[in-house]
């Protein structure tokens, strides 16, 4: 089945829902939404698929973009969830989206603030992540082993840093997806090739076991969804359609910066945060050119915003803990933008948030309800498996775990590598594109690399419906508020020319 998302499908498979029973309704379109989706979806199960808002509206646009190995549930002796982000970072890299996730080096800078016994602690445990990746059967030649690098070596790879005191470095390997909102499109349009119906701009305003209220966002209308059974995958919001789901949301911020605020990086930063013993600052360097420095773990209290604020205490302590490593400090003036994500953690009563385990959670209610909450990016996959078991029992086995998305090749592509790294096979669609109108390849933004064409595209293949969903999903120009203002015009310029 063509896996194009657009507003006419999303009209004709809109008329289909309301009068079908479906084997699945999924509600919420992140990852895990959007995964639960496509794994009931590749079973042969009939799937709807809704979404308040749009594809990777929540968290999953907000992630630090790492799909990884697990390193840090090892410091807290989570060992097994460590082997199944190890495991699921595998599948990802050598089988279902290697275009669009790949090996990215962290160094962790030897300091005077990183004594010889930590240094030594440090390796230890990247060292029992190689075996991790390893026991997960990924080649080094995807993910290369951990190695102890001099000063003349780790300036060499980030000039930023101070090089007074500096010992060295340790370098890791782990994975990183180019992008977290298409990852999750390419879920999204994989599960419609598979036949699922994906319907963003439904909001549920209750569930139960045999379907849901929805309500067209687009039109106002109100009508029901019926289906056998039902997953709620709406992460951090998940309590406000089953209330006896008890979350402690936590906020992760991150700074964006732009390119050359911290000179050339050939490799991202792991930070020690200061008073901790196995968290890190992380600075990742994007193919944009952009550079995200991250994150915080700060309980959120009260009502779940659609968006959360990023409050200026963030921003300050994420420069503070940078710049301890610099020669030359980031100021809060250089800092292009800034946003922020909300982690749905189940709460376990007592502790810090950035204590709570990152393990996923599936959950039946009375009403037969299922719930998946919890987990990591890097896992959704798993999450969507058990959810789907957990909701449709007597369903045939998963067959995710080798199944490729939607462009999942970057090999003999004639197209531009930039293009490759975020659509795969399509790049050379996007590419024709262009080279059948030549204005297709004007840059969205001056000095930006985004094209006309990927504006085209979203709108014709991957359900974008308006310009946010254009500047904030399906390409990340929105995420410098100035670029976002200069792209605006663009934007709406490609709707208005679009069925």
């Amino acid at each position: 089945m063509e896996s194009s998302l657009n507003a006419t499908r999303r009209a004709r498979d809109l008329d289909d829902a309301r009068d079908d029973v479906a084997d699945l309704l999924v509600v919420g379109l992140g990852a895990t939404g959007a995964g639960v989706a496509l794994d009931a979806a590749a079973r042969g199960l009939s799937v709807v698929a809704i979404d308040a808002h749009d594809l990777a509206f929540g968290t999953s646009r907000w992630s630090s973009k790492l799909i990884h190995g697990g390193l840090r549930y090892l410091a807290s002796g989570q060992i097994g969830l460590a082997r199944e982000s190890a495991a699921e970072r595998h599948l990802l890299i050598a089988h279902t989206a290697p275009h669009l996730v790949k090996a990215q080096p962290y160094l962790l800078p030897l300091t005077p603030a990183v004594s010889a016994a930590t240094a030594r602690k440090l390796m230890t445990g990247y060292r029992l992540g190689d075996v991790l990746r390893a026991a997960a059967g990924t080649p080094r030649k995807l993910i290369p082993g951990p190695a102890r690098l001099g000063a003349a070596e780790a300036l060499d790879l980030v000039p930023a840093l101070a090089a007074d005191g500096l010992r060295g470095a340790l370098r890791s390997y782990d994975g990183r997806v180019v992008d977290d909102a298409r990852l999750v499109v390419a879920l999204a349009r994989t599960a419609a090739g598979h036949g699922a119906r994906v319907l963003t701009r439904c909001r549920a305003l209750g569930l139960s076991g045999d379907g849901a209220e929805v309500r067209d966002e687009l039109s106002g209308d109100t009508f029901t969804i019926r289906a056998k059974a039902v997953v709620n995958a709406t992460g951090v919001w998940a309590g406000g359609l089953a209330p006896e789901i008890a979350l402690r949301p936590s906020r992760g911020t991150h700074l964006v910066l732009r390119e050359g605020v911290l000179g050339p990086l050939r490799a991202g930063l792991h930070v020690p945060m200061p008073g901790e013993s196995s968290r890190f600052l992380l600075v990742l360097p994007q193919s944009d050119g952009h550079v995200l420095v991250g994150l915080t773990d700060e309980p959120v209290e009260g009502p779940v915003p659609d968006v959360a604020d990023v409050p200026e205490s963030d921003v300050a302590f994420l420069l503070a803990t940078l710049n301890g490593v610099l020669g030359v400090p980031v100021t809060r003036d250089q800092v292009a933008g800034a946003h922020a994500g909300l982690r749905p953690l189940l709460d376990a009563g007592t502790g810090r948030t950035a204590d709570l385990s990152r393990r996923h959670a599936v959950l039946k209610g009375k009403d037969g309800v299922v719930t998946v909450v919890g987990g990591k990016l890097t896992t959704y996959r798993r999450m969507a498996e058990d959810a789907v078991d957990a909701a449709c029992p007597h369903a045939r086995r998963s067959t995710t775990a080798r199944l490729p998305l939607v462009g999942a090749t970057t090999r003999g592509l004639r197209a531009p590598w930039r293009l490759v790294e975020r659509y795969g096979s399509e790049a050379e669609d996007i590419t024709a594109l262009i080279e059948s109108n030549r204005a297709l390849g004007a840059k969205v933004v001056p000095g930006g690399a985004t094209t006309w064409a990927e504006l085209v595209w979203a709108v014709r293949h991957e359900g974008a419906l308006d310009e946010d969903d254009l500047l904030d999903r399906r390409t990340r120009i929105g995420l410098v508020p100035e670029d976002r203002r200069t792209a605006l015009k663009v934007a709406r310029h490609v709707l208005s020319l679009e069925p």
